[in-house]
């Protein structure tokens, strides 16, 4: 659990994140769910903000590090396909980097329709396991390696499919923008160990983060819609 909250904190606390993270809170109302909430950050921030968020993980491990982290805040481990809310009871709906890994990602997208108000808001976010973009001496390796790791998710290709979902399961007004994440020094490495492990090429992407040489790129997927009668 320990290496899986170094990679989101790694991420979360770009400032590329962080503004990311603002666009994912505009319109979602004052009654918020946010649905693979980790460690709780999104949830302390709306919080933060006079709203009333809860966070939803299936992981209880996640739950218990969002709960130290957020003590004032409401976390509950739950399913993404089964929340523990009653329906139309919130006004927003955030899943952010949650949908790859469900067997069943629709079922998480009508879930969402359930839980939302008349004309409430929901918010997808995530990345396509597929376009990781890695500078490397070994361009054919690195291919690999992306495409092995995106293999050994349930869904790893989803975020492209965002707009549909939400077309096909009683959201309109749907609109999905690209926001490109650019990492350029050692910030990076621990989800470069997720995607290569220990070993040379790893070592060689370490060697350039250490001369300034380092470039990752992710573009990451928004997409959002409000929900039809």
């Amino acid at each position: 659990m320990s290496t899986l909250l170094t990679l989101l904190d790694a991420f979360d606390d770009l400032p590329q994140a962080r503004k990311l993270r603002e666009l994912t809170y505009q319109g979602l109302g004052d009654a918020v769910v946010d649905v693979g909430c980790g460690s709780g950050r999104a949830v302390g921030e709306l919080a933060a903000r006079g709203v009333k968020a809860i966070g939803v993980d299936s992981n209880p491990a996640m739950i218990e590090a969002a709960i130290e982290r957020w003590p004032t805040s409401e976390f509950h481990v739950g399913d993404a396909t089964a929340l523990p809310l009653a329906d139309s009871s919130v006004t927003g709906y955030r899943a952010d980097k949650v949908l790859h890994a469900l067997a069943e990602p629709e079922q998480a997208v009508v879930e969402a329709r359930r839980v939302l108000a008349r004309n409430g808001r929901a918010v997808l976010v995530g990345q396509d396991w597929d376009t990781f973009v890695i500078d490397s001496d070994d361009p054919e390796l690195t291919r690999t390696l992306v495409h092995a790791r995106a293999d050994g998710m349930p869904n790893p290709r989803v975020a492209r499919r965002y707009r549909n979902l939400l077309l096909d399961n009683g959201f309109a007004n749907v609109t999905v923008e690209v926001h490109t994440i650019v990492w350029t020094d050692g910030a990076c490495l621990p989800l470069l160990a997720n995607i290569g492990g220990e070993g040379a090429w790893l070592d060689d992407q370490t060697a350039r983060a250490r001369n300034d040489q380092l470039f990752v790129a992710l573009p990451i997927f928004l997409a959002s819609g409000t929900r039809a009668e």
